[in-house]
């Protein structure tokens, strides 16, 4: 896969050259590139942003300069890139809080993409015109990671690499990994433990000692029922209910939560269990 970052702050990046996506980029897995947008431009201030039309606080980022460097990343389209998926064109993923959730799912289906590209605004944002252009040559996707502003897109874009960039064959040295993983089936992940089995009065769960793997596979899946029922009950309304097992529907009437059509409905009165 070939990742391309435009950024006025390049040196904000460079975590991307630590750890597994680090090594990924060095085993060759991974082709990154950071480019500066102020390279760009063509005055003498290497200036990117103006005064926003109808006035308003805050600045905003020119389209040319833009323009410009979306063009030249557009140039180095990887020969190995196929028409399969997004009409061929590259991916332009652009951070913004008013795009979609970047989820689990949009990172696996970013991960089979031939090349991103990742436009980090700064300021107030980038003239909308930019979008409209860019659309005639990459497919466009502004994404968020939550419900929050942060000061530019760069922060975001090095959460999005790390998640697309882990699911890369060969970047995670145990694939196996990646199965049991939080939001890899609309749960949260079960609890871990390591050694030593009591640590300052604390036990680890005796079932995770007993050897019966048909009991700890089912004490893991009843702990993500658990946590994802205290923590993210929103995921639970998207969840497939309707092929739990007697145990797993037990599990889910603990929690408060009936089986209805296949779906997980919460009792009214599960507030006020013990």
């Amino acid at each position: 896969m070939r990742i391309d970052v435009v950024s006025i702050f390049p040196d904000y990046l460079a975590p991307l050259q630590l750890s597994l996506i680090g090594k990924a980029r060095q085993d060759g897995l991974l082709d990154l590139t950071v480019h500066d947008l102020r390279d760009f431009t063509t005055d003498r201030h290497r200036t990117v942003d103006d005064t926003p039309y109808g006035g308003g606080a805050g600045m905003v980022m020119k389209p040319e300069p833009w323009a410009q460097a979306l063009a030249s990343v557009a140039a180095a389209r990887p020969a190995s890139a196929d028409t399969a998926g997004t009409s061929g064109k590259p991916v332009l993923i652009v951070p913004s809080p008013a795009g979609e959730r970047f989820t689990q799912a949009a990172a696996h289906e970013l991960a089979a993409e031939e090349q991103l590209v990742f436009a980090c605004g700064r300021y107030e944002g980038i003239d909308e015109r930019v979008m409209e252009w860019a659309g005639e040559h990459f497919t466009v996707r502004p994404m968020s990671l939550g419900d929050y502003v942060l000061n530019g897109g760069e922060v975001a874009v090095l959460a999005m690499v790390e998640a697309i960039g882990r699911l890369l064959p060969g970047v995670v040295g145990n694939p196996e990994s990646l199965v049991e993983e939080s939001h890899s089936d609309g749960l949260l992940e079960y609890p871990v433990y390591t050694k030593p089995s009591s640590w300052r009065d604390r036990e680890v769960p005796a079932v995770l000692l007993s050897g019966n793997h048909g009991k700890i596979a089912q004490w893991r899946r009843h702990e993500q029922y658990r946590r994802t029922a205290e923590r993210r009950p929103d995921l639970l309304a998207a969840f497939d209910a309707g092929a739990l097992t007697r145990a797993d529907r037990t599990a889910f009437t603990d929690l408060g939560y009936d089986v209805v059509a296949g779906r997980l409905r919460r009792r009214p009165d599960a507030g006020d269990r013990e």
